[in-house]
């Protein structure tokens, strides 16, 4: 929606003969509203960017909801998947593969898996604004997968981390660019599916615990901390965890190469218009309406009628005058702060990426200990029951997303989905303390994985909502590497203070009331708005 200080050239323009899309209410032929108020629209300091965006968002919303569209959420829901997959598959071999090695840091894979997200979610980020989507939509998958398979040959515990490390750098771009590329060819009106894909992320979760279950209580040696005269572990004897990486890296090359040949994905439409391409983002838009045979009204005359809006503009605003260089990162960050809103939007975003990446790893990648401890408290000592605990709570995080996007959808928003999600997830964290029984314990870890996914998974979605597409890709990696930084400290937060005692509950449990709080105050709320 143009703001009131456009509309003067606009109608200078519409008076020259232009053909400018002003009409929000239009409907479509299935008689939903195309053309709502874009998210940023006067925010923008790019009347011509505006105007573009807001035409392809009348085009996208023309054409609506596509098989293409069901294709994209499955394969970008690998992304999230893999990223969830990697972190937790540290963990759950870390005491496995240090009973073997030896170390004289057992944390250090946690840091190793940290620190590779932490360059992958920033390297990604900036690749995505710099040279598109579509290079690391296709690639980081597959880097991921030969390191997580190669992590399973390995001879020592220095490089096992590095080789953990290498594979998390592939899977940390894959939360910007699974977003961005999934909402920049979203309708307005199923832009709640943003949050539902981060379901993928419990199927992850998931995977690792069926993979955990399988191999490690069956191919794994004795801990000597549970089991009495227990004797040396040996590569012979505890192949267990080598199993696991295996396996899990075969199934992220399977979906890398389902990727490349199923989507053969396009440029995104509005990295194009970012870019000034106007002539490809057209094709890529009607390429989509001719193959399912649906209306596109878009033509890259009106695209190019809109350059007029302002003369004084000098190319793209988008980049800096050379695309590999510090002034381009400049840039980015620069459009991050483009106006005071936009600004304070951002800052409060990466500082509930900051919260949440203390809170989680706290609490998920721990969770072995907790439920191992809180086990043998009660008496359970097994290993086969200990790991099938972990699948169910694992099993319960899918439908945490499900319930958010369903929410989303609603007047509740995107902002008061994520309250209610971290408030709940507090009330349950402190609910935790007072187990007292085993059927307890599992239980409230499982309610407690689907509250929490409740406000990651919409955090998740809101944050490229938000942000500007030409910044979108770098705004996302530094929130997300927020969270690796956060997620290091964890490591180090765990080494001195005891994971198995209630203290680290407490601690997730006040972080949640100040990410409530923050969400609460966050500028921008999507719902009945279309992303730019």
């Amino acid at each position: 929606m143009a703001s009131a200080a456009d509309m003067p050239v606009e109608k200078k323009y519409e008076s020259e003969g232009a053909v400018l899309d002003t009409d929000l209410e239009r409907s479509s032929d299935d008689g939903v509203s195309v053309g709502k108020g874009d998210i940023l629209s006067l925010e923008h300091t790019d009347p011509v960017l505006n105007a573009k965006m807001h035409l392809v968002n009348d085009a996208i919303d023309e054409i609506g909801f596509t098989p293409y569209h069901w294709k994209l959420f499955v394969l970008n829901g690998f992304g999230y998947a893999v990223d969830s997959l990697l972190l937790l598959l540290q963990g759950i071999i870390a005491r496995q593969a240090e009973l073997e090695f030896n170390p004289s840091y057992a944390q250090g894979l946690t840091i190793a898996a940290y620190v590779g997200m932490l360059v992958g979610a920033l390297f990604w980020g900036l690749t995505a604004d710099i040279i598109g989507r579509k290079f690391a939509f296709n690639t980081s998958l597959m880097v991921c997968s030969i390191f997580a398979i190669v992590a399973g040959a390995s001879p020592n515990w220095i490089v096992l981390g590095l080789f953990i490390c290498l594979s998390a750098f592939g899977a940390g771009g894959n939360l910007v660019l699974d977003t961005a590329v999934f909402l920049e060819y979203l309708p307005g009106k199923s832009q709640w599916m943003l949050t539902l894909m981060a379901a993928w992320w419990g199927v992850g979760q998931l995977v690792a615990g069926f993979l955990a279950w399988g191999f490690i209580p069956n191919y794994s040696c004795d801990d000597p901390a549970i089991v009495e005269n227990a004797g040396p572990c040996t590569y012979s004897n505890n192949k267990g965890w080598r199993y696991v990486w295996y396996t899990a890296g075969a199934l992220v090359f399977i979906m890398s190469l389902l990727r490349i040949t199923i989507i053969r994905l396009k440029e995104t439409p509005k990295f194009l218009v970012g870019e000034g391409k106007d002539e490809q983002c057209v094709q890529t838009i009607q390429f989509i309406a001719q193959k399912y045979n649906r209306p596109c009204s878009l033509t890259l005359e009106r695209m190019q009628a809109c350059n007029e809006l302002s003369v004084e503009r000098r190319g793209s605003v988008a980049h800096a005058t050379s695309k590999f260089s510090f002034g381009e990162v400049g840039v980015h960050l620069k459009g991050l702060y483009a106006t005071k809103k936009i600004g304070i939007s951002t800052s409060l975003i990466w500082f509930s990426w900051l919260l949440i990446g203390l809170a989680y790893p706290l609490y998920n990648v721990f969770l072995p200990s907790y439920l191992a401890s809180r086990g043998a408290e009660f008496g359970q000592t097994s290993a086969y029951i200990t790991w099938r605990n972990y699948t169910l709570v694992n099993f319960s995080g899918i439908w945490g997303p499900v319930l958010a996007g369903y929410m989303c959808a609603t007047p509740l928003g995107r902002k008061y989905t994520m309250v209610i999600g971290a408030l709940i997830t507090m009330a349950f964290f402190f609910a935790y303390t007072q187990v007292r029984t085993e059927v307890q314990n599992v239980v409230f870890t499982c309610v407690i994985n689907f509250c929490l996914n409740i406000y990651y998974g919409t955090l998740y979605a809101y944050t490229p909502e938000v942000l500007p597409s030409a910044h979108r890709g770098t705004g996302n990696g530094i929130a997300i590497g927020w969270n690796r930084i956060m997620g290091i400290m964890s490591a180090v937060i765990a080494t001195y203070a005891d994971t198995t005692t209630p203290v680290p509950i407490y601690i997730c449990a006040a972080l949640y009331i100040l990410m409530a709080g923050i969400a609460a105050v966050f500028p921008f709320e999507p719902y009945g708005r279309r992303s730019s």
